[in-house]
């Protein structure tokens, strides 16, 4: 068999999970920095020409957003990509742990067990081959359905972060902890002292003041893949990695990490700031490198595809507005990113969000690329945990994908945790700067107000089939008055063929669902509107 003939397609697990286990953005930002570092050790030892050419992720020496699924033109094995994954990241882990012991000396460590099994059970690697880049893909696919991946067995008290993973702390593989007789309140004690003089060691901090908690809070237990994840931003351990990689190759330049300050401290009356977090993704980017895939010398399109998404990533990160906010991590067609003022005495206003947000899909488009993107942005209160913005992110994310895709879906979340939030497809954006109050100007104050009188008295509610023309009308006519000529094409669209867009019911739904779901379109728009562009 001709191995040049072969394709092969690698690709690791869990991405998601890795990412989604965070409370800070520091969390965020070193996992995206393990990621693209384990992936590029992929690519590094696998772009062997003429025997090996990695098609996919193009631009080979930009580690920053390094995706991680790789496409190769020639044979290679499950367990030749395992060695590389596993090593890279056992190394991670041993310049952490032996930072760890060397800067806090006095601890008697028991840990190096339970470091060893993170090394070999924290990443499931998935290889399918075939003799064309759509069968190599498949077969990718169908292997991931079976999964072997286990988990590290422990005992005790779990993370404070996640709840899922033991503490990681020096006594964690003693010999001495048997759940029978453990104390976990001296244990409880032992643990917040460790954590306590790692936090001042990682702010460099004077034994006679508390830390800042700029990398851990000392209050903060977390398992070794979460401490990992904080270290990394280290620039000191970052150097570290590098000096043991074959080529020397830096671990990637790291800038100064700030957290973001949203809630001003306990001794200032003024309230947090509020902050705008965008997350994205492009539209069914596997099933159109599966179409490339089908087509004459897609090799190179595939390249082409890939370069044109990396460069995108690279120059939305690199050009964001200092003055905005800033770009986390952008790996070509999945970004996030928060919109916040560095002095939040003078925080961002929303419509200066919105009028951002509204650009956002211009500046997608010049990838010049035939893929659309889904965006979830939230516009958050100052003291809603990180945590939970993360989460509203994701969620608002995949609003957008399952109504329709190529589309965003805004959502306001208030200190109490509720929100009101809205789905758009980007073509209708600007739906919002058509707004006109009753004298002919953009007071939202008087929609709003008269909204929430109608919906008082249950104006907009739908008993049954027979109401679902009539109320829908209603609600048309009502959004009309506010968005003169908008409402109007509503009337007109008999086939529902615009409100199917703007509200991402589908064909199978009856009268009354699509009644609902544009009248709801409508509120939506409305409570979301007055909440962004209110000049009140």
């Amino acid at each position: 068999m001709n191995k040049t003939n072969i394709y092969t397609s690698i690709t690791f697990a869990p991405v998601q999970g890795f990412i989604e286990k965070s409370r800070k953005l520091r969390d965020l930002y070193g996992a995206s920095l393990i990621l693209s570092y384990l992936s590029q050790r992929l690519v590094k030892e696998f772009h062997k020409p003429p025997e090996l050419e990695v098609i996919s992720p193009a631009s080979h020496n930009l580690q920053k957003g390094m995706p991680n699924r790789i496409l190769i033109k020639g044979e290679v094995s499950k367990g030749d990509a395992e060695i590389i994954l596993l090593s890279a990241w056992k190394n991670i882990l041993q310049v952490c742990r032996t930072w760890v012991e060397r800067k806090l000396p006095d601890y008697e460590y028991h840990w190096e067990r339970e470091w060893t099994l993170w090394g070999s059970h924290t990443w499931e690697v998935f290889q399918g081959s075939g003799h064309s880049i759509k069968a190599a893909m498949d077969d990718l696919e169908t292997r991931k359905l079976s999964r072997a991946w286990s988990a590290v067995n422990w005992i005790g008290e779990s993370s404070s972060l996640t709840g899922t993973d033991a503490i990681a702390f020096p006594g964690l593989g003693a010999q001495t902890r048997n759940p029978k007789n453990m104390n976990y309140h001296s244990e409880n004690d032992s643990i917040k002292g460790f954590y306590t003089q790692l936090a001042r060691k990682l702010d460099n901090c004077p034994p006679e003041k508390e830390p800042e908690g700029k990398y851990i809070a000392p209050n903060e237990k977390l398992s070794i893949p979460e401490l990992v994840k904080r270290l990394i931003t280290l620039p000191e351990i970052a150097d570290l990695i590098s000096e043991t990689r074959p080529d020397n190759q830096p671990l990637e330049k790291l800038k100064r990490f700030q957290e973001i300050e949203r809630k001003p401290q306990p001794n200032k009356k003024k309230p947090g700031q509020w902050t705008g977090w965008f997350m994205g993704d492009g539209d069914k980017v596997g099933d159109h490198l599966k179409k490339i895939a089908d087509e004459n010398h897609s090799d190179r399109k595939i390249e082409t595809f890939s370069e044109a998404m990396r460069k995108w990533g690279e120059e939305f990160e690199q050009n964001f507005p200092e003055d905005l906010g800033r770009v986390v991590y952008a790996g070509g067609d999945d970004f996030l990113g928060i919109i916040y003022s560095k002095n939040p005495a003078e925080p961002i206003q929303p419509l200066t969000a919105y009028q951002w947000l509204r650009a956002l899909n211009d500046k997608w488009q010049e990838h010049q690329q035939p893929i659309t993107v889904s965006v979830g942005f939230v516009w958050v209160a100052g003291s809603v945990p990180q945590r939970d913005v993360l989460q509203h992110c994701r969620e608002a994310e995949k609003l957008a994908k399952s109504s329709g895709r190529n589309r965003v879906t805004i959502r306001v979340v208030f200190n109490s945790g509720q929100y009101v939030q809205w789905t758009c497809p980007w073509d209708y954006l600007d739906i919002l700067t058509k707004y006109r109050d009753r004298e002919r100007k953009s007071n939202w104050s008087h929609v709003y107000q008269d909204l929430a009188h109608l919906e008082s008295r249950r104006t907009f509610k739908i008993e049954n089939a027979r109401e679902a023309y009539i109320v829908k009308k209603s609600a048309i006519e009502f959004f009309e008055l506010y968005f003169p000529g908008e409402g109007q094409k509503l009337l007109d669209d008999k086939d529902d063929k615009l409100a199917k867009h703007l509200a991402g019911f589908s064909d199978n739904d009856d009268a009354i669902d699509r009644a609902k779901a544009i009248i709801d379109w409508m509120t939506d728009l409305i409570q979301v509107g007055w909440h962004l562009c209110s000049n009140t």
